[in-house]
């Protein structure tokens, strides 16, 4: 599978890089919030950016940003901003600090979402990151050394739920990431690549489905494999599955489809939009409140 690359996407992430690393008389906002919405790929466009750019950034998660104990999520991303700086700093490379799904951790969504803390620590301490980066001490220490500025990129869904101070424009610089029909087409030819799908038909496929995001179209490529897979299934036995794939000295099998045809893959897109109309549609969540 050849992966593609958003022009648009790249370009602002280096413009993002460079300005931090650039010895700028105007100021430049530290933090990048990509937004948009689910599915379009926005962590992924981030990793193939940075490897383009031979950039090896640190990496967090939402889920590191809660934490049973006050504090512990707000002194984690000190450490890792200050890993960061250590990496950029040993290596005589440019560096960064990634934190995904940002609004999923530390966000409010409304008046239920409970407001913790720690979410109020690390708005703070991102902040407080974004106003003076080359100065993040740990708690209870204090070390005069300045550090090697760190750009930092967050993505999210919706940033209209986070902290407002913090996303103001002295400190976070947004950008709104929907892919484009262009951009579309790229991705989901480098997805089908391997099983050589004709440009033709991938522009036929993207224009059937044009409400569907990036995701969609790689859960239609999964399906593609389950008729070998079942193929795979009764050629070992149930009985012998499990040491088959967990537990054995073989190879994997080679698993290959080749060119299929549009009727096919139109067919499976009907069947998997089916599949997300209906769970939308059922709410049966609804029928417990």
């Amino acid at each position: 599978m050849s992966y593609y690359l958003s022009p648009r996407f790249l370009d602002k992430l280096v413009l993002h890089l460079v300005k931090n690393f650039l010895p700028l008389t105007s100021h430049v906002p530290l933090i990048l919030g990509i937004h948009g919405p689910k599915g379009e790929g926005k962590s992924f466009q981030c990793e193939l950016a940075f490897r383009q750019l031979g950039i090896e950034p640190v990496k967090m998660s939402s889920a590191e940003l809660e934490s049973p104990d006050a504090g512990d999520p707000s002194r984690l991303l000190r450490l890792r901003y200050r890993e960061a700086a250590e990496r950029i700093r040993v290596r005589g490379q440019m560096g960064a600090l990634v934190i995904h799904d940002l609004d999923a951790g530390v966000g409010r969504v409304d008046r239920r979402t409970q407001y913790t803390v720690n979410t109020q620590l690390v708005s703070g301490t991102l902040m407080n990151i974004a106003d003076d980066p080359t100065n993040v001490q740990l708690p209870g220490s204090y070390d005069e050394r300045p550090l090697k500025r760190v750009p930092i990129v967050v993505t999210g869904n919706d940033l209209a739920t986070l902290y407002a101070p913090l996303v103001r424009d002295g400190r976070m610089e947004k950008f709104y990431w929907e892919p484009d029909r262009a951009d579309r087409l790229g991705i989901v030819a480098g997805m089908f690549a391997a099983e050589g799908v004709p440009r033709t038909d991938i522009e036929r496929l993207v224009d059937a489905f044009p409400e569907r995001a990036i995701d969609f179209f790689a859960a239609l490529r999964s399906r593609l494999y389950d008729e070998r897979i079942r193929e795979f299934v009764q050629t070992v036995g149930l009985d012998r599955l499990s040491l088959r794939l967990a537990n054995s000295t073989e190879p994997p099998p080679e698993l290959r489809v080749w060119q299929p045809p549009l009727a096919v893959l139109m067919a499976l897109g009907q069947e998997l939009a089916g599949e997300g109309d209906r769970l939308h549609q059922r709410r049966l969540i609804e029928e417990y409140l």
